[in-house]
C-alpha cells in the first residue's frame, strides 16, 4: 500500500506567506499615515523620498548579510532573527519625532525586514522538488500582495482609533505573535524533520527512496565562484531592472493617489488595496503556469523564461494604460494589471536560484539579487521627486521601458537555467 504523503512543506510556506504579510503591514504603515506624520513633525516629499532611500539602503545591505547569514545558521533561527528584529523596529517609531529618528528606525526596519526574501528562497529550496518550486514561491509572494492589500484598509482603520503612534506599537506585536508556531513547527529541514514522513522526504529530495543521497561532494561556490557564472547574472540583472515597478506602487502609490486625486487617508484605505488582488494572483497563476509547463514536459529552463517573458507582455502596455488614466477607479484597475504581470514574472526569476544551486549557497544569490533590485529602486525613488511634478506619467514611462531590458538578461545574459555542478568557470552548456 503506497504511503500517504505528509504535507509538511505547504504548511513551512504557509508560515512563511504569513510572515510576509506582516513584513507589507508594517513597511507599508508610513506611506499610509504619512500625510499625518508629515503634518505633525513638519516634513515634506522630499523627507519621504529621503526616508524611502534610508531604508532602501539598509533592506539592500539586508539582503546580502541575511542571505549569508541563512546559510550559515539555517532557515529557522534567520527567520526568528530577522522578524525578531524588524517587529522591534516597527514599535519604535512610535517614538520618532523627527527626520532623524524616523531614519534611524526606518534604517533599523529595512535591514532586518530583508531576511523574508533569501530565507524564502532558501526555504523553497529547500523544501520543493523543481516542479513545486515556482507555485511555492508564488505563495510566498502572495503574501506580500495579501499584506499590501489589507495594509492600506487596516492602517487607516487603526489610525482613526489609536492614531499613529498606537498603530505602529500595535503592528510591531504581530511578529512575537508570529514567532510562537513558527518556532513550534519548524523543528529541522526535510531531511531530519520528525512530522515529514518517507513518502514527502522523497518527494522533496527529488531522489528514488533507496538512493544513498548525492554522489560526490555538493557543489557549495564561494561568492567569486557563484558569480563566475553566467547565469547568477542573469539573476541579478533581470532583478536590478525589474524591481523597481514593485517598489514604484509599494512605496509612492498612497501618496500618487493623494496628490493625483486629492485623497485623504480614508479615501486612500478605500483605494490602495485594489492594485495588490492583481498582484495576489499573478503570483499565484505564474507559480502554477511554470509547475504545469514542467510536469507536462517543459525544462525549468523552458518553461521559467517563457512565463516571465508572459509576465512582462502583460506589464509594459498596462503601465502605459495608466499614464492615461483620469479616474481613481480606471486608475487603480489599471495598477492591479501591471502588479498581476509583474508577480507573474518576479515569482519565476525568484525561483531561478534553487534551479541553479543547491540550499547552502540559494540565500546567498537570492540576497545578491535583492541588493540589485534595491540599487535599481534607488534610481527610480530620487527621480519620482523631480519627475511627477506636474503628473505620474513620466515615472510610469520610465519604469515600462525597463521591462525589455529585464527580458534581455533573462534570455541572453542568464543562458541555461540548469543545476551548476562545476565549480568556476563557464561549461560549453553555459557559454552557449
Amino acid at each position: 500500500m503506497t504511503q500517504k504523503r505528509s504535507a509538511v512543506r505547504w504548511l513551512i510556506i504557509g508560515l512563511i506567506a504569513v510572515a510576509t504579510v506582516i513584513n507589507y503591514i508594517d513597511r507599508n504603515a508610513l506611506a499610509v499615515m504619512w500625510p499625518e506624520i508629515a503634518g505633525d513633525i513638519g516634513a515634506t516629499k522630499e523627507d519621504y523620498a529621503l526616508l524611502v532611500t534610508i531604508f532602501m539602503l539598509f533592506y539592500a545591505a539586508g539582503q546580502f548579510v541575511f542571505g549569508r547569514l541563512f546559510d550559515k545558521i539555517g532557515t529557522r533561527m534567520g527567520f526568528a532573527l530577522s522578524i525578531g528584529v524588524w517587529s522591534i523596529s516597527i514599535a519604535l517609531h512610535a517614538v520618532a519625532n523627527s527626520i532623524t529618528s524616523f531614519s534611524i528606525v526606518r534604517a533599523m526596519l529595512g535591514i532586518s525586514e530583508a531576511g523574508a526574501w533569501p530565507g524564502a528562497v532558501k526555504a523553497n529550496a529547500e523544501w520543493f522538488p523543481p516542479k513545486e518550486r515556482a507555485f511555492a514561491q508564488g505563495i510566498f509572494n502572495a503574501g506580500a500582495s495579501i499584506g499590501a492589500i489589507i495594509s492600506a484598509p487596516l492602517i487607516a482603520l487603526l489610525f482613526l482609533w489609536l492614531g499613529w503612534k498606537g498603530t505602529f506599537i500595535l503592528v510591531g506585536a504581530l511578529g512575537f505573535i508570529w514567532l510562537l508556531p513558527w518556532l513550534v513547527i519548524y523543528r529541522a529541514g526535510p531531511d531530519k524533520h520528525p512530522w515529514v514522513n518517507e513518502a514527502e522526504r522523497v518527494l522533496i529530495l527529488d531522489a528514488p527512496a533507496d538512493a544513498g543521497g548525492p554522489v560526490g561532494p555538493i557543489y557549495t561556490p564561494t561568492l567569486k565562484q557563484m558569480m563566475s557564472h553566467r547565469q547568477s547574472w542573469g539573476v541579478v540583472i533581470s532583478r536590478f531592472f525589474l524591481d523597481p515597478i514593485w517598489w514604484l506602487f509599494v512605496s509612492w502609490l498612497p501618496i500618487y493617489l493623494a496628490e493625483t486625486f486629492s485623497f485623504d487617508i480614508k479615501q486612500i484605505g478605500i483605494f490602495a488595496w485594489v492594485p495588490f488582488v492583481g498582484a495576489m494572483i499573478g503570483s499565484l497563476a505564474g507559480g502554477w503556469l511554470s509547475g504545469k509547463l514542467i510536469a507536462s514536459g517543459w525544462s525549468a529552463d523552458r518553461a521559467r523564461k517563457w512565463v516571465i517573458t508572459l509576465g512582462c507582455i502583460v506589464m509594459a502596455p498596462a503601465l502605459l494604460g495608466a499614464v492615461l488614466a483620469t479616474d481613481p477607479t480606471v486608475a487603480v484597475l489599471t495598477i492591479a494589471v501591471v502588479l498581476f504581470g509583474f508577480q507573474v514574472a518576479i515569482g519565476n526569476i525568484q525561483t531561478i536560484p534553487g534551479d541553479l544551486f543547491h540550499g547552502k549557497s540559494v540565500g546567498s544569490l537570492a540576497g545578491i539579487g535583492g541588493m540589485a533590485a534595491v540599487a535599481g529602486t534607488l534610481i527610480t525613488t530620487w527621480l519620482v521627486p523631480v519627475m511627477t511634478k506636474v503628473s505620474y506619467a513620466p515615472i510610469f514611462i520610465l519604469v515600462a521601458s525597463l521591462i525589455p531590458l529585464c527580458l534581455i538578461a533573462i534570455w541572453w545574459i542568464t543562458g541555461p537555467v540548469r543545476k551548476l555542478d562545476e565549480p568556476g568557470g563557464q561549461t560549453p552548456a553555459d557559454q552557449a
